[in-house]
């Protein structure tokens, strides 16, 4: 099946390493304009270490990623985020000394042209748990509410791309099932999302697109329907033989 739109996003042979641990190898993969790719794959299969080095947290031992046509494999993370790329780490990662309105404006600070009050308006319609206790210390927040704030931070900073690197760890079903809403509707709304998750029927119930890993490499990929039906699937996760 086609994918629509122009890519946003390309990936080639993508080899990443900790010390001697090779941990990633050889992973390609695209994210088109406006796009819900989800990457999937059992733990320590590589999917947050191919977010991190997109997103320029950590080194690249080989291969080539490009964002809007421009060669972003030796970028600073700065300027990957003010190019429009931007990343919500993984596990409620907010400023806990700071109130819950600094926290979004520190996410204005990485935004492509600097989002201001309009920014933050937008954001408390979307999320009026976070306009109630826009005074408040982060710390003072619930997890879940830690994790809305730090997707909320990511909204904010405008991206052309926005990261969501398991966004349901340790979070009830219905706050994990809100997010994901939230990514769908920006989708829709034109901005690409990429996700990494583990709640596979969640996330492949919001996606458009999916890559399986394993091992470090891509081991297969298509859309979100042909996925969930996938004999590939299910030997990643349940350990089956692919059917024939």
């Amino acid at each position: 099946m086609s994918r629509p739109g122009p890519v946003l996003l390309e990936v080639t042979d993508l080899r990443v390493a900790y010390g001697k641990a090779h941990v990633v190898h050889g992973a390609s993969l695209t994210v088109r304009e406006g796009e819900f790719v989800v990457v999937l794959g059992r733990n320590g299969a590589g999917k947050s270490t191919i977010l991190h080095a997109l997103s320029g947290l950590i080194g690249k031992q080989g291969g080539r990623v490009t964002f809007a046509g421009a060669d972003i494999t030796r970028a600073s993370p700065r300027d990957i985020v003010r190019a429009g790329l931007v990343q919500v780490l993984e596990g409620h990662r907010v400023f806990t000394s700071l109130s819950v309105e600094d926290n979004l404006l520190v996410g204005t600070y990485a935004g492509r042209g600097g989002a201001q009050a309009a920014g933050l308006e937008r954001i408390y319609a979307d999320f009026p748990e976070l306009a109630e206790k826009r005074h408040q210390q982060a710390s003072r927040l619930s997890g879940g509410q830690q994790q809305i704030l730090a997707v909320a931070q990511g909204l904010i900073a405008d991206p052309r791309l926005l990261i969501l690197d398991e966004p349901s760890g340790g979070l009830a079903p219905l706050v994990v099932d809100r997010i994901l809403d939230v990514a769908s509707r920006l989708s829709a709304a034109g901005t690409a999302v990429l996700l990494v998750e583990q709640l596979v029927e969640k996330a492949l119930r919001h996606a458009t697109y999916g890559y399986l890993l394993e091992t470090g490499a891509v081991a297969g990929e298509g859309t979100a329907a042909e996925l969930q039906d996938s004999a590939l699937l299910r030997r990643i996760y349940l350990g089956g033989a692919e059917a024939a």
